[in-house]
């Protein structure tokens, strides 16, 4: 590894002037068959499924961080912890809201919570980590 490929791996990305405790990301999305519980094999109902609930998440989340992040950077979800706390019908739109909490380095901590248009829906604490993407896409192409 050349210094300069050693040093950028060591970056605190918690030092980056836009990304911060507090940083707050949004999603909205209209729930469809596509998301039930029936479709995705998550169960035999036809609601809004912890499975799209949690993409739902995810996608808060990255609209949180990654715009913040350099170019050759993205960040990926390594673990999430979520409660799945109400049933949503087909129709109906949703909406997760995903606030930084922590950063470490490249670790960055998540509170994330979903509402539909009557109800908090789920709850979760989700860790991405920040990534240079060149050497991420490197990885997988061994």
């Amino acid at each position: 590894m050349t210094d300069e490929s050693q040093q950028s791996s060591q970056l605190d990305y918690s030092k980056l002037p836009g990304l911060r405790v507090g940083l707050i990301g949004e999603a909205l999305h209209t729930v469809s068959m596509d998301d039930t519980a029936r479709t995705m094999g998550s169960g035999g109902l036809d609601v809004y499924s912890t499975p799209a609930m949690i993409a739902l998440m995810e996608a808060a989340a990255v609209a949180a961080v990654d715009p913040q992040l350099p170019i050759t950077r993205a960040s990926v979800g390594i673990e999430i912890n979520v409660r799945h706390l109400a049933a949503t019908p087909i129709g109906e739109r949703v909406h997760a809201v995903a606030e930084v909490v922590e950063l470490d380095g490249r670790r960055v901590v998540m509170a994330v919570r979903a509402w539909d248009e009557h109800d908090l829906i789920g709850e979760a604490e989700h860790v991405r980590y920040v990534i240079d993407i060149d050497r991420f896409l490197e990885r997988l192409s061994r």
